[in-house]
C-alpha cells in the first residue's frame, strides 16, 4: 500500500474520534521504535487535541510511544528546516553563481553535497523516523565539511536548540490527548 493511501486510512479512522465540530487537521506518519503510527491533530476553534493511531486504525494510548513519535517528528521536521541553512535550493543556485564567477577549489564537491542532502530531505509525505533524522544528519554534515566549516556545526546546534521544543510539543500533546494515557515502562 502506498504511504498515501495509508495516511487516507489513517485520515478515515480519526474521523470517527472526531469530537462535535472538531476537524482532523493533520496526519503525520511515524515509526518510533519500528513501529508505524499515525499521529492525528484535530481542531476546534484554537483548542487542539491529538490521537495517535496503529495501522489498523486503533488509538495508541503508550506515554512512552507517543512521546517519542511527537518527538522523532518534531526533529524531522526541525532538521528539514535547519539542513543547508534552511533553503538548499537556494545554497545550490549560490554555489552554481559562486563556480561559474570565481570557481574557487572544492566548489563542484559542495555542489554535489548540496544536491545530495536536497535529495535526501523527502517531499510530503514522507515517514518521520530516527533513520530519516540520521540520514539528513549525514548529508548536513557532508555538506557542511564540504563547504569547508570550521568550529561548531550549525546543523547540530539547530538540533540541540530545538530539542526544548520537541519536548514541550510533546508535554503539549501529552496534556491535549483524546484518551487516557498509560504510563511507559520507564517511569
Amino acid at each position: 500500500m502506498e504511504l498515501e493511501e495509508e495516511i487516507g486510512e489513517a485520515l478515515a479512522a480519526a474521523r470517527a474520534h472526531a469530537g462535535a465540530g472538531e476537524d482532523v487537521v493533520g496526519v503525520v506518519p511515524v515509526e518510533p521504535a519500528g513501529l508505524r503510527i499515525y499521529l492525528c491533530a484535530f481542531r476546534r476553534g484554537a483548542e487542539s487535541t491529538w490521537l495517535a493511531l496503529d495501522r489498523k486504525g486503533t488509538p495508541v494510548a503508550d506515554r512512552g510511544l507517543i512521546r517519542d513519535a511527537v518527538s522523532i517528528a518534531a526533529m524531522c521536521e526541525l532538521a528539514e528546516e535547519s539542513a543547508g541553512g534552511g533553503d538548499v535550493g537556494d545554497l545550490r543556485a549560490r554555489l552554481l553563481e559562486l563556480r561559474l564567477e570565481e570557481a574557487p577549489e572544492g566548489i563542484e564537491e559542495a555542489e554535489l553535497a548540496a544536491a545530495q542532502l536536497q535529495e535526501t530531505i523527502l517531499a510530503p509525505p514522507r515517514v518521520a523516523s530516527t533513520d530519516y533524522l540520521d540520514t539528513i544528519g549525514r548529508a548536513a554534515a557532508e555538506l557542511e565539511r564540504a563547504l569547508g566549516a570550521s568550529g561548531g556545526s550549525p546543523f547540530a546546534e539547530a538540533m540541540k536548540s530545538g530539542l526544548a521544543a520537541a519536548e514541550e510539543l510533546a508535554a503539549q500533546v501529552e496534556r491535549s490527548y483524546k484518551l487516557p494515557l498509560a504510563s511507559d515502562s520507564s517511569s
